[in-house]
């Protein structure tokens, strides 16, 4: 699990997180959403100590990861995995050498033990056979899996994921979706996913912290995210006629009450059936 609690940060004159509070479960995707500078991403580095708060508090599992030094935090770091917005794959090195890097510099196993884990979890994310690929022979979709499976390799408690699904088609997108969700239940990581893919919102998002302006304007899942009433919310999350439609739908299978005294003809358009029915 972990806490934020009253988190405070600025750049010069500008706030960009004000007195944001959160607690991410274990077992759970957690999602940070919200506009362009909104300061979900400074949230996110605040959360992994790339960025120093402010003021307030950052705890994993308990133990307060702001008020360690140096030699302490990398003790919580062998714990987290990273999955970056551009899966950041080194070039030059084979898909083997990509997942065992973390191996290298985390672990005095000895090379046969590296690659039983390295192909252990490249058999997880479905990327067998491919150790000795370059990242410029794979797919959008087969980097982002790499980059999963790297950041799994050593097995860690929390796992936090930027943008997983930037410059995806939106099958490929669903399929790294489930992928996540699938680990973080199986391993019972803390997962944390930085994303403005509101088809990620409505697939994995347990817990959904929606930032406004650096504050936390909303937090629930993504079935209270159908009935929220928060204006700034829905105009973010619902934002086009089709979307509105779709989540007034949602509602309908949900309550059987029609939303918003909407006709229902109005919301999926003429059936051409006869008066009499089919």
């Amino acid at each position: 699990m972990i806490e934020v609690k009253h988190i405070k940060k600025r750049f010069e004159d500008t706030i960009v997180i004000d007195d944001v509070s959160s607690v991410m479960k274990a077992g759970q995707c957690n999602l940070i959403i919200g506009t362009s500078g909104s300061g979900k991403t400074v949230l996110m580095k605040c959360i992994v100590g790339l960025i120093e708060p402010d003021s307030g508090e950052v705890l994993f599992g308990g133990e307060s990861f702001t008020k360690m030094n140096r030699f302490e935090r990398t003790e919580i770091r062998k714990q987290i995995g990273m999955l970056f917005q551009g899966s950041a794959l080194f070039d030059s090195l084979t898909v083997e050498e990509n997942v065992m890097f973390p191996l290298n510099m985390f672990t005095t196993w000895n090379y046969k033990q590296k690659m039983e884990r390295v192909n252990e979890v490249l058999d997880r994310v479905n990327l067998k056979d491919t150790n000795k690929k370059f990242p410029s022979e794979l797919s959008g979709g087969m980097k982002k899996r790499v980059g999963i499976a790297r950041a799994i390799v050593l097995n860690p408690k929390y796992l936090f994921c930027d943008e997983p699904n930037s410059g995806l088609d939106p099958q490929t997108a669903l399929v790294i979706d489930q992928l996540i969700k699938e680990i973080t239940l199986e391993f019972n990581i803390t997962t944390v996913v930085n994303t403005h893919d509101m088809n990620s919102v409505m697939e994995i998002g347990n817990y959904i912290l929606y930032l406004y302006q650096g504050k936390k304007e909303w937090e629930g899942n993504n079935k209270e995210i159908i009935f929220s009433k928060n204006k700034l919310l829905n105009e973010f999350i619902f934002a086009s006629e089709f979307l509105k439609d779709a989540k007034e739908m949602r509602m309908l299978e949900e309550t059987g009450k029609i939303p918003n005294d909407r006709n229902i003809d109005d919301m999926i358009g003429p059936t051409n059936l006869p008066k009499g029915g089919a």
